[in-house]
């Protein structure tokens, strides 16, 4: 057992942020995703199941712990809604707020055509998969640096 570890945080969560380095990036998935088919181009070859989890928990989970990257275009990016990418669903919504509140204040939020968002995804570090059933409720977050003062 460890302390001050929240409790849903699982062991392979917790490995695969801890390999995790500077611009290594990690995909949240809803439920619609093709999470193994694409964990198989990933470091990690398995996703890391959170059932039970929609895309707002799993980021906010995920971000108490891992810290978005402020040195590059992006910090997270958000799959666009097929002929309408400047909109922003509920999902989008609520997941963008967290990362507000979690990223460093020169970090950028983005977006990606969908299906460049397949092609990225399979250059992840890892694949984390939600039961978020809202469509278009997949993300990419970039890891940062932690900095000692």
């Amino acid at each position: 057992m460890l302390k001050n570890i929240h409790p849903h945080v699982t062991p392979q969560l917790m490995n695969c942020l801890m390999e995790m380095g500077h611009g290594d990036e990690l995909v949240i998935a809803d439920a619609n995703f093709p999470s193994s088919s694409t964990a198989d181009y990933c470091k990690i070859k398995e996703p890391i199941r959170l059932p039970g989890f929609s895309a707002p928990a799993a980021v906010d989970l995920i971000t108490n712990l891992m810290p978005l990257d402020g040195f590059s275009d992006y910090a997270a990016l958000r799959m666009q809604v097929d002929g309408a990418p400047e909109q922003l669903d509920d999902v989008h919504e609520e997941v963008f707020e967290i990362l507000r509140a979690n990223k460093p204040e020169e970090a950028q939020l983005g977006s990606i055509e969908r299906q460049s968002f397949y092609e990225q995804a399979k250059s992840a570090y890892g694949v984390i998969a939600t039961s978020e059933a809202r469509p278009f409720g997949c993300f990419i977050l970039r890891m940062g640096v932690v900095f000692d003062n």
